[in-house]
This record gives structure tokens, C-alpha cells and sequence, in this order.
């Protein structure tokens, strides 16, 4: 799986598939870091870097797109079509590829490719109103938890294996695409029921394994996500950004 994805929602749909066995490699620009949630995105992941811009490593892409199975992408609707590696470019490379990407505000209207995050979609959506009413401020409030990027990312992993299913029973490739705002119309069109506030953390909602990553040991929440009788494992500890190289491993 090649992951080309940023914070938060593309992240969370591959990290939750590496913990179901996935080789997830991601690749970033030389430059691109993200100091405060790298610890949470990179979980069960390879982690490279390569300059697009540069022919050398757009050939190195495309060698490793063609050997993969699924690939996630997060980035503007047009920023690998600048690169040559447009939708029908990649069918081209690979014929079987399951291609499942996501942007802020969708494919059609007058915000199509508009750049945004979660915040500000909650913000234009109208859930924000509902934040600043529900906590009593006086102006508009996003939700404590990025919600809008947790659940495209679960929607994008199950459409990466609805994908995965399709190839196997009819040997085709297979596309689908997220907006972070039509996942808002679909929590507005579902509102919560109830007052509750949020339970502080507790001793029970960590896990027991304590994982050795990059920046020290450390014990993660549990998964909020159970699939019964495939216990979610993540094999690699989170590590930096560019920690690895742009190569899939020796299955052999």
C-alpha cells in the first residue's frame, strides 16, 4: 500500500490497515514534517521521502506504484495530475491498482479543490454553530476531536478493502473517492443524542504492550475499532518521517 497522505484523515485509514497486516509505504516530500502527530501517523508504517519534481524519482514512483496493490492519497484533486501521474496515467502504470483518495470539499460545486481540514470544514459545514452552542461560547467552536478526519479514515479503509474484494472476484482496479465535507453532511444528517461529557482517560483505555518507538517507549489508547477474530497488531513501532527507503521489502 503506498500512503500519500497527510494529517489526519488519510493517515488514520492506513495506520488502521497496517494493523490488519497491510505493508503501508509512505512517501513524503523532503521537506514535509509533522512535528505533533507524527507519533499517531506513522504507527505500522515505512516511512520515505522523494522529490516528485525531480525525473529520477518520479521513475522510482512509478515503479513502486506498479507494484502495489492499493494506493491512498489525500493531497489537492490536481497535485499528482501536475506531476504526470494523473488518474488515467495511473490506471496505465497499474491496471489492478485500488485507488481510494479524499480532499476537503469534493470533486463538483464551487469549492471543488479548495485546499481546507478538518477545523475549518466543521467551521463551513455548520458543526462548529453546534459547538458553540452546545459548550455555551460565544462563537463558533469545532468539536474537541478531529471527527471529520477519524471517520473519513475508517470509510477510506473500508473502501480500500470493498476494492481489494471487487479485484479478487473480477480482476479489475477499482476507485473511490472522500471529501472530509460530505462526511460532515453525513454526521449533521445523524446528530448526537444526549449531553454526556467526555470521560477523562483512564488506566483501562491503554493498552498493555508497551511499543519502543523513535522517541522513547510509549502505551497507546486501545483501537476504537474491533473486527472480530483479526485482532488489530501493528509489526513497526511509529518512527520519523524518511526513516526508511522508498522500496517495498523482500517478500521472497
Amino acid at each position: 500500500m503506498l500512503d500519500l497522505t497527510r494529517v489526519l484523515a488519510g493517515p488514520v485509514a492506513t495506520r488502521f490497515l497496517a494493523g490488519f497486516g497491510a505493508e503501508v509505504l509512505r512517501i513524503d516530500p523532503p521537506w514535509w514534517d509533522e512535528p505533533v502527530v507524527v507519533l499517531e501517523a506513522a504507527l505500522g508504517k515505512r516511512c520515505a521521502r522523494l522529490d516528485l519534481r525531480q525525473s529520477a524519482n518520479r521513475a522510482l514512483f512509478e515503479r513502486l506504484l506498479q507494484e502495489a496493490d492499493v494506493l491512498v492519497h489525500g493531497y489537492r484533486p490536481d497535485a499528482l495530475a501536475r506531476l504526470g501521474f494523473d488518474a488515467d496515467h495511473r490506471r496505465i502504470i497499474c491496471p489492478g491498482l485500488v485507488d481510494v483518495t479524499l480532499d476537503a470539499y469534493g470533486w463538483a460545486g464551487p469549492w471543488k479543490g479548495r485546499r481546507g481540514f478538518d477545523s475549518l470544514v466543521q467551521m463551513s459545514s455548520g458543526i462548529a454553530d453546534a459547538g458553540m452552542k452546545q459548550l455555551g461560547k460565544n462563537r463558533p467552536t469545532p468539536l474537541p476531536v478531529q471527527a471529520l478526519d477519524h471517520s473519513v479514515g475508517y470509510l477510506l479503509a473500508a473502501a480500500a478493502i470493498r476494492g481489494l474484494t471487487n479485484r479478487f472476484e473480477t480482476d479489475a482496479g477499482f476507485e473511490a473517492r472522500a471529501s472530509l465535507a460530505r462526511m460532515a453532511a453525513l454526521l449533521i444528517e445523524r446528530p448526537f443524542v444526549g449531553n454526556e461529557p467526555i470521560a477523562p482517560e483512564g488506566p483501562n483505555d491503554l493498552s498493555e504492550h508497551v511499543e519502543e518507538t523513535a522517541w522513547g517507549p510509549a502505551r497507546r489508547i486501545k483501537p476504537p475499532v474491533i473486527v472480530d477474530g483479526a485482532p488489530l497488531r501493528w509489526d513497526l513501532p511509529a518512527r520519523q518521517l524518511g526513516s526508511s527507503q522508498a522500496e517495498w521489502l523482500d517478500s521472497t
